[in-house]
């Protein structure tokens, strides 16, 4: 029986990628009923909204999607789509694993991270006082009279909060993964020496949860000294979870560390929901060019089998992807020894190598 599944093209190169992507999770032999709907810029001009609500009530129908990038119109008071779309369906952990493979031009080796984010509190909240508004002259007043700081008018204010119910979930879901995957280590990456409530709260909470999985090693780092310790020995490091503004930070440089971010896939999962997506941007300069790399929707595909219970097609993809980053030879410009490079080859074109290696797997 077909698996219902809402997919999302997304907009600038995003259309590009997610065909190219559908073609290869078909290829697997695993049967697809996509329900498309659209979202960003192209919604932005006709609805006035990046995230239709019919986006959210198709999800909430097949229970898992699958999305390309979507392009937010920066500093213009316009909510991410990407952040409304977690909220609304409260995907509250973003699964981003970081490991290398061979053909990967990287400055590392051997590099199998997973950072687990919490995706609903933080500044990724969304509660932002704009200068010049009665809101923002009471909260200035209010924090100048609490707390004896008192804010420049011309300025404006963004809320970070971090709850005990939040941070106990994402953690538990950090240790379930690790568990589940016979991993070996989960660290707790906060800057609790400076916001000593927030982030301190986070990591009691984090300590709390570790106690209940003896089985699994736990440590905690402080954000900074995290970003040192994966440049300098990133082998040290297992399944990182993290309040939601490090994570993004830090699932970007764990990105930098297999050779970018066209190699980087994404999972955002709740109680009832999973949307999967690659970690880059919508590139819209490129768009409509059939240039850019759609390697990062493809891993995004095969953590989406695997969470379709669809283990046999997601190994089979995975080993695809695998043997055609080895050869090197059908991959795109971001992946070749120089960008020029004229053997480079586009996005259609990756895919077709991928589809003619599943078929010799099969």
């Amino acid at each position: 029986m077909p698996h219902a599944v809402t997919l999302i093209p997304g907009d600038g190169t995003g259309p590009e990628i997610a065909e190219a992507t559908c073609r290869v999770l078909e290829a697997t032999g695993v049967q697809f009923h996509w329900d498309v709907q659209q979202a960003g810029a192209a919604t932005l001009a006709k609805q006035g909204t990046v995230l239709p609500d019919e986006v959210i009530e198709s999800i909430q129908r097949t229970k898992v999607g699958l999305k390309g990038p979507i392009t937010t119109p920066i500093g213009r008071g316009q909510r991410s789509a990407n952040v409304t779309l977690r909220k609304k369906l409260d995907l509250y952990a973003n699964l981003r694993p970081a490991k290398t493979y061979q053909g990967l031009r990287s400055r590392y080796e051997n590099i199998d991270l997973v950072i687990v984010r919490e995706n609903t509190e933080d500044l990724y909240a969304g509660i932002e006082f704009q200068r010049n508004t009665a809101e923002y002259e009471e909260l200035a007043e209010l924090i100048g009279r609490t707390t004896g700081h008192h804010i420049d008018l011309n300025s404006a204010i963004s809320i970070k909060y971090i709850s005990v119910a939040a941070s106990r979930r994402i953690v538990k879901f950090a240790f379930e993964y690790a568990r589940a995957n016979k991993r070996r280590k989960v660290t707790a990456v906060h800057k609790a020496n400076i916001m000593r409530l927030s982030d301190g709260l986070f990591l009691t909470t984090a300590n709390e949860v570790a106690k209940e999985y003896p089985d699994i090693q736990y440590e905690d780092r402080i954000v900074d000294n995290m970003c040192m310790q994966l440049v300098q020995k990133p082998e040290l490091y297992d399944v990182l979870v993290l309040p939601n503004l490090y994570g993004d930070i830090i699932s970007d440089l764990s990105a930098g560390l297999i050779g970018g971010l066209g190699v980087a896939p994404g999972a955002n999962i709740g109680i009832n929901y999973a949307v999967f997506e690659p970690v880059h941007g919508s590139a819209p300069k490129y768009a409509g060019q059939n240039k850019v790399n759609p390697m990062a929707m493809m891993f995004s595909g095969v953590m989406m089998l695997r969470h379709l219970e669809e283990r046999d097609a997601a190994r089979r993809l995975e080993t695809a992807l695998m043997q055609v980053l080895a050869e090197g030879k059908a991959v795109t410009y971001d992946l070749k020894p120089r960008p020029d490079d004229p053997t480079a080859v586009g996005t259609s074109t990756v895919a077709d190598a991928v589809i003619e290696h599943l078929h010799a797997l099969s």
